[in-house]
């Protein structure tokens, strides 16, 4: 392999441990994590992509590395060291209820010196979220490499992906990263969670006031998504389909925007938003985080 990815995620991958029988404590892992998932569903739509991050060299590394393999993932920006695993503990799941494992561990090792030498020269888009822009020393690297990548003219998107630990100990690096984004995705819960607030309109009126030239895509769940730039809002329902389960939708949906507009800069807001919502839809009709293909998003696109 010698060509680069024109797409980068960079975060982190992690194995989530899933509770089955909370009376005998059996437990399912699965491989995961939002920034992988992006990666993952942008390479689902044949552009080459990494995964930028680093993962655990046992069992758990071996799962994630094997499914990066699986995913057509640029392997060269996926690092391994002799850490400890990244797990997500969801001891509960209706309503879910969950923390984190990853004192000391691998995902806080990632090195964006040592990722292969020219990359940047190639990279036309990169995507931050997720738990790694909470976890130090890892954030600090991240939001370095997004200034760095910014400057030289990559595009950046960012889903903060709220999760606990975003408290008010987050606050710098969502302002930050929020400056930086040529392309943000937030949901409801997220921005009650990182404000704090029940205010939503607020909230998100706070949230594009710190980048107004940002497009904005704003998932709404079962009730679809509005996009939102400069002062224009396009907003559409979610297509009606069977669902399996919501896992993934919201990865699957900047991955879709991100590669609508990088491949089809002449489409119109509302026809990159048509093909997001209906992306996000097509990834809940399949069990998991299960990329949806480019045929299964325009079946849906009617």
């Amino acid at each position: 392999m010698t060509a680069f990815p024109i797409f980068v995620a960079a975060g982190e991958a992690l194995t989530d441990m899933i509770v089955q029988d909370p009376a005998q404590r059996q437990w399912l892992s699965q491989t995961g994590g939002s920034t992988w998932n992006v990666a993952r569903a942008m390479a689902r739509l044949d552009t080459p992509t990494a995964f930028a991050g680093a993962i655990s060299r046992d069992v758990f590394g071996e799962a994630l590395w094997q499914a990066s393999e699986a995913a057509r993932l640029d392997l060269r920006f996926l690092q391994r060291y002799d850490k400890s695993p990244l797990l997500a503990i969801v001891h509960r799941t209706d309503p879910p209820a969950y923390f984190f494992v990853g004192d000391d561990s691998a995902d806080l090792q990632f090195d964006a010196a040592s990722l292969p030498q020219g990359w940047r020269a190639h990279c036309k888009w990169a995507h931050f979220g997720g738990i790694s822009l909470a976890r130090q020393p890892l954030a600090d690297k991240l939001v370095a490499l997004a200034e760095q990548l910014k400057r030289e003219g990559v595009r950046i998107s960012y889903d903060p992906n709220y999760r606990l630990l975003m408290d008010q100990r987050y606050d710098a690096t969502l302002r930050r990263m929020t400056e930086l984004a040529d392309v943000i995705k937030v949901s409801e819960e997220d921005l009650e969670g990182l404000f704090r607030t029940y205010d939503i309109d607020q909230a998100f009126a706070t949230l594009r006031s710190w980048n107004p030239a940002a497009t904005c895509l704003y998932t709404k769940g079962g009730d679809g998504a509005s996009l939102h730039i400069g002062d224009v809002a396009w907003h559409l329902p979610a297509p009606s389909i069977t669902v399996a389960d919501t896992v993934g939708a919201g990865d699957a949906s900047i991955a879709a925007l991100a590669w609508s507009m990088m491949h089809r800069p002449q489409y119109q807001p509302a026809q990159h938003l048509q093909f997001t919502v209906a992306a996000g839809a097509a990834a809940c009709m399949a069990p998991g985080a299960s990329p949806p293909s480019l045929e299964q998003i325009e079946a849906l696109i009617k």
